[in-house]
């Protein structure tokens, strides 16, 4: 079983970006360019890589190797972005590793790509790249090739081999694990943990309080601990959890609403079910069914939203209702684009550096929120 940070670790150490890892400051998976960008890399990694899997590092700086981190990146449904864009894809994996050192709402993404023999290349325009296009890599660089004469490299399967190797977890770093997320990362929380097939150790921890019998939990942060792996954390969306002697499941709730967000959706439910034979499997299901609202209303509230955008474009000083306003606007932009208004996702997209600039760092997160819905349903088929 490998600790995913003593991967990061060892991949960080053993060279510079090289035919086999990447590294990234973040990912930008909201407009076509960042996707076509990250597409081309997981491309060129495949090919390069036809035996042994390869891997970027997401939330290190370029100079140096600073573990600066990156969002908590939940998208389970990221194999579905690949697969849209290449012939061929390969098998694709983004795990969030915390570090010691970071903010609790930080992590270091870990995207694995599993070779799957087969040439990979675009099947449809992305961006500047064609369709037809192929990559591989050239040092630190993913350069176009001609798909049909690209030959397969095994140079770096014993390389590959001898880090994953040396990334193997033990019960040290595990007992460690577990006394660091109870007694230090969380121990302001109701903390817990579960072991399962006397193997894995899943921790939780969170602020619990009891609706109607159920019990929820707020600012939940959840670890598999063997594998150094947060499974999901939150700040805003309120989740139960359920567990059994090999599965335990999370049903995340989103608050909407238009002028508040005092009504409260499932959103996803991800079950994680531990084998006897030592592995385990995570499973989704969106379950999300969105509020429909007047057309004629929306319509009026759609525009409003738009035209507190240009205000902030402009710079014009806010109301105090406006700026009240201002903390709800991404989740009414997501609710005027699951009523119909096909323009409004991108509007908000567009609306990111206006919303990050605001002082109430909550008007930011909002915004994070409500694209994470927006990419889970698209990526699950609801929205096109």
């Amino acid at each position: 079983m490998i600790n995913k940070r003593i991967l990061i670790k060892n991949l960080l150490a053993h060279n510079d970006e090289s035919s086999f890892y990447d590294k990234k400051r973040q990912l930008n998976l909201h407009t076509k360019e960042g996707k076509g960008k990250f597409v081309k890399h997981i491309c060129a990694l495949s090919n390069s890589n036809p035996t042994n899997n390869s891997y970027i590092v997401v939330g290190v700086e370029d100079n140096g190797n600073e573990i600066t981190g990156t969002d908590f990146y939940d998208d389970s449904r990221i194999q579905n972005l690949v697969n849209a864009f290449l012939v061929n894809p390969p098998r694709i994996q983004y795990e969030n590793v915390p570090f010691p050192h970071l903010h609790k709402d930080k992590v270091v993404g870990l995207v694995t790509i599993s070779p799957n023999g087969k040439t990979s290349y675009f099947k449809k325009n992305v961006h500047t790249i064609p369709a037809g296009a192929a990559f591989v890599r050239r040092g630190s660089n993913s350069m176009p090739v001609e798909a049909l004469v690209l030959e397969p490299n095994y140079q770096n399967e014993q390389t590959v081999a001898s880090i994953e190797n040396g990334s193997r977890n033990s019960i040290e770093y595990t007992l460690e694990g577990v006394i660091d997320f109870i007694n230090n990362r969380h121990r302001d929380m109701s903390a817990k943990y579960k072991v399962f097939k006397e193997l894995f150790i899943v921790c939780w921890a969170g602020h619990k309080k009891v609706v109607k019998g159920r019990t929820y939990f707020s600012r939940v942060d959840i670890e598999l601990i063997n594998e150094q792996v947060k499974l999901f954390y939150s700040a805003l969306d309120e989740v139960s959890i359920e567990y059994t002697d090999d599965t335990f499941s999370i049903t995340e709730y989103v608050a909407l609403g238009l002028n508040d967000k005092t009504s409260y959706y499932p959103l996803e439910q991800v079950s994680i079910r531990f084998s006897d034979s030592g592995d385990y499997k995570i499973e989704s299901q969106l379950l999300f069914d969105p509020p429909q609202y007047n057309r004629k209303m929306m319509h009026h509230i759609y525009n409003a939203q738009l035209a507190l955008i240009n205000k902030l474009a402009k710079g014009l000083p806010l109301t105090t209702r406006e700026e009240k306003d201002l903390n709800n606007l991404p989740s009414t932009l997501m609710i005027c684009h699951l009523n119909g208004f096909d323009d409004a996702k991108q509007r908000l997209a567009d609306a990111k550096p206006l919303l990050k600039a605001v002082a109430d760092p909550a008007v930011y997160i909002s915004f994070k929120e409500a694209m994470r819905i927006l990419r889970k349903m698209k990526y699950d088929g609801a929205v096109i």
